[in-house]
């Protein structure tokens, strides 16, 4: 059977938090079991939480949830929110005393659009991990919801060329073998088609002929003109049923990059936060190579959906029109 998204890899629940008044969200990926979790964190400015008890050397070898958010490093709430309904609902790692969920979660700067005193909140969290594990196999919708509520793109030409972008996923399978990516894009450079190399969304045109044509031709002729430097991150989590220690994990978390600079230009700049989490419910075993692959490619292909389904938004002209 085609799994069309990753709510329906067995084992994981996902949902969003939209609020589109505010334009800003956030996304909850669960996996109530326990997946062995890792991170990549390539961009200059991030703002995470819990990634540190990721790497390999580290002891606490699960994680139950990874929150993507809107908010900035105000967004951050969320997670706590995520943590609090799961302990509610008795899962995480077994203390004695109770139970602590491993909570890891990044968040993109998406103030300067919608209402920037808005952020996420850990109510928002404790929600979408309520619909989450309260409606299995329901399918994550794209563009403008969740933490890709705010996103936009192509802002290295000012921010009156940008472009709004979103939230997207995608599932690939090879055999027993299964990759799905969620990501928010919120990136500085201009997004394009992996496969075709045509360009989606980023820096619109202009009325004078010497005014870049691209992110890429703004920042090598110097003419970038961000408004606000560490405003733009694409965070995402690839999710797989490969059975992986906590360093092959990060190994695929790394492999998983390269859709970054396949589907992204520029990209891991320093105006960036690029991270990625991995989480892998231990179904399959396969080489960590070609999980990586098949990882890259549905994250190569979930950057593309969030940037081609967003719609018309906060002034911001999206790919899919209004």
């Amino acid at each position: 059977m085609a799994i069309e998204s990753i709510t329906q890899i067995p084992g994981i629940f996902a949902a969003h938090a939209t609020n589109a008044g505010a334009g800003t969200g956030c996304t909850v990926i669960v996996c109530p079991a326990g997946a062995t979790g890792a991170v990549d964190v390539r961009g200059g400015a991030p703002a995470t939480r819990e990634t540190d008890l990721l790497r390999p050397e580290e002891t606490v070898g699960v994680l139950h949830a990874v929150v993507l958010s809107g908010g900035s490093a105000y967004g951050l709430a969320a997670s706590c929110g995520v943590a609090e309904e799961l302990e509610r609902r008795g899962i995480g790692l077994d203390v004695g005393v109770g139970v602590v969920p491993i909570v890891s979660g990044a968040c993109v700067f998406d103030l300067a659009v919608g209402d920037s005193h808005v952020r996420p909140t850990a109510q928002d969290g404790a929600a979408a991990t309520a619909a989450a594990l309260d409606a299995p196999e329901e399918p994550l919708a794209h563009g403008n919801v969740g933490a890709g509520t705010g996103c936009s793109v192509g802002k290295l030409a000012g921010p009156e060329r940008a472009m709004k972008s979103g939230f997207g996923e995608d599932v690939e399978q090879s055999g027993p073998l299964v990759c799905g990516a969620a990501a928010a894009v919120n990136a500085c450079g201009d997004v394009f088609d992996p496969e075709t190399g045509e360009r989606i969304a980023g820096v619109l045109p202009s009325s004078d002929p010497a005014a870049p044509a691209s992110c890429v031709d703004a920042l090598v002729s110097a003419a970038a003109s961000m408004p606000l430097e560490r405003t733009n991150t694409t965070i995402s989590c690839v999710v797989t049923n490969a059975r992986l220690t906590k360093a092959q994990a990060t190994k695929v978390a790394q492999i998983s990059a390269d859709a970054y600079a396949h589907a992204i230009r520029p990209t891991h700049t320093t105006n960036d936060g690029d991270s990625i989490f991995v989480m892998a419910t231990g179904e399959v075993d396969m080489p960590v190579d070609v999980v990586g692959a098949l990882a890259t490619k549905a994250l190569e292909r979930a950057i593309a959906c969030g940037t081609r389904e967003a719609k018309d938004a906060y002034g911001l002209k999206g790919a899919a029109g209004e």
